[in-house]
Order: C-alpha cells, then structure tokens, then sequence
C-alpha cells in the first residue's frame, strides 16, 4: 500500500482532468477546507485508480472539485449492512440481529461529494420523507471469497465515509430496501480513503452526523454490533466480493425519522458525515429532482 490518505479530484482550472494524490498537509480535513473555499495542496501519484494508485509524481495540484474515491465502474454492487449499531437498534426498537442484515445498492446509487448535489428523487419529495444515516464505508482491495475473520482486514484497502440517504416511505412500504435505498445517486462517498495502516483499529474512531450544523448523530465505532472482520468475511462465503467493492456498515443512532418531531432532509439542506481521525467530513447537499 502505497498512501496513508488519498484523495480522487478534479483539479482547480483543468475541468477535464482527474487525478488522484496524498493531501500534503496530512492532518487537513479536506472536505471542511473545500466547502470553505480553500486551496488544498495535494501530491500527485502516477496511478488513475486508488486500487492501484502508484507513487508520487513530484507534482502537487490544488483540488478543484472533489470526487468519490471510487468510479461507478468500480465499485460494482455496493454492500450494506443494516442495523448495526446497539444503539440505533433500540431507538428502532428493533432486536439486535444474530448474524449481519444484507441490502444491495446498485453502482448509480455513488455519488461525489458536494459541490456535486445530493438528489431527492422526484416521486419521493411529496412524502418528506428523505432521510439521512451516517457511515463508515470500507473498500475491498483485492478480490476476496471465504475469508476468516481473522485475515479479513488484509483484504481492505482503507476506510471512508459514506451517506446512506433513505426514502423512509417507500422504505415502510415493503419490507426489502433496496428500492428505497438504491435510487440515483444514494450513496454519496468521500472525502478521503484512508489506508488500514493508518487506522489499524476502526474501534478508535468516532462518527458524528450534522445537519445544517446541529449534531444529530455521534457515536464510537464501539457501539457496532458486527465489526468490521465479521463483516467482510461474512459477505465473502460463497461470494467473491471483487477488488474496489464498498460496504457501508450501518449507521448509529439518531436518524430523522426516529426523532419526535421526525427531522427530515429537505431542499437545501447540508449534511454532513465527519468521521475522526484522518476520514474528515463528507458534505452533502440536498437537492430536489426536477
């Protein structure tokens, strides 16, 4: 592994290019320094993909527009767990579930980072019921099938932070969650992809969830329920998950709709999933469809 944070972006003045580089200040978090207007220096690696990134160039650049850390193309199917965080189980008072809750989002479902808008699909919005969850999201970085528990992290390439933007109602409607949480553009990913060696141990950091500034989310990645290796290995029996496939891992308590009042995502709104140490914030908003 070549990088301990790496960030895939669009070049301040050169709209047509992309490129993939280490922030050169390795404590900046750079989705806050984006969404305040400020120039982030990064180091330039050879490589077009982080699954296979290359080393530096010598070349920095200032970050234009930041991207997803993963295209579409690669990331394929993506993986979520549902209800994985005590805590969020028992304001949906629901029961702590004995083995990992599986839903799929289709590869459409990715999304950038703000500047890019986070859509609330056009049939959703008379409902009002858009909804948020904040994520840690982990990248496979070689193809994995039937792996322990024990060699599972040598198949992780890093840690980012996701958004899993829910359609409550059509979520209630039906009891599969795919249709609810698949639409176009669903699972936003950034700012950064962190190396396992950077974060040898998820249980260190912490997760919080803000929506037009107010904390409506905060936990430690103690509460999940299903860690990270138990994950991934149990994704991977009888299933290849190929190399650049992303699981996010479920959310912690505090979502919109288990409030009283129920607080949901509107036109406009900014949300914004910050995971601590070294991920940063990822930046969020909302946009009705047309």
């Amino acid at each position: 592994m070549s990088f301990d944070r790496i960030v895939r972006f669009v070049p301040k003045g050169e709209d047509n290019k992309i490129l993939i580089g280490e922030p050169a200040n390795s404590s900046v978090d750079v989705g806050v320094a984006v969404r305040k207007g400020e120039d982030v220096q990064v180091k330039v690696y050879s490589g077009k993909s982080v699954l296979d990134a290359g080393s530096p160039t010598g070349e920095t650049a200032v970050i234009g527009r930041v991207l997803s850390p993963l295209t579409r193309e690669e990331v394929g199917t993506i993986r979520c767990i549902g209800l994985n965080y005590k805590k969020h189980a028992e304001e949906a008072k629901m029961a702590i579930p004995d083995i990992p809750t599986l839903f799929l989002k289709p590869s459409t479902a990715l999304a950038d980072p703000w500047p890019a808008p986070t859509l609330i699909p056009k049939h959703t919005i008379a409902s009002d019921s858009a909804d948020y969850e904040s994520e840690l999201a982990v990248v496979i970085g070689r193809d994995a099938k039937n792996v322990s528990e024990a060699d599972a992290l040598d198949y992780v390439l890093g840690y980012t932070a996701s958004n899993d933007i829910s359609s409550r109602a059509s979520q209630f409607a039906q009891t599969q969650w795919c249709y609810s949480k698949g639409f176009d553009g669903a699972c936003p990913l950034g700012p950064v992809l962190v190396s396992t060696r950077l974060v040898p141990d998820v249980g260190a950091l912490r997760i919080r969830g803000l929506r037009n500034g107010r904390v409506m989310q905060e936990s430690g990645l103690t509460d999940l329920i299903f860690s990270v290796q138990k994950i991934v290995s149990f994704l991977s029996q009888g299933t290849t998950l190929p190399k650049g496939t992303v699981i996010i891992t479920g959310t912690p308590a505090g979502v919109g709709f288990a409030r009283k009042p129920q607080e949901m995502l509107r036109d406009g709104d900014e949300f914004v999933v910050e995971i601590q140490p070294h991920i940063g914030s990822l930046y969020n908003v909302m946009k009705n469809e047309e």
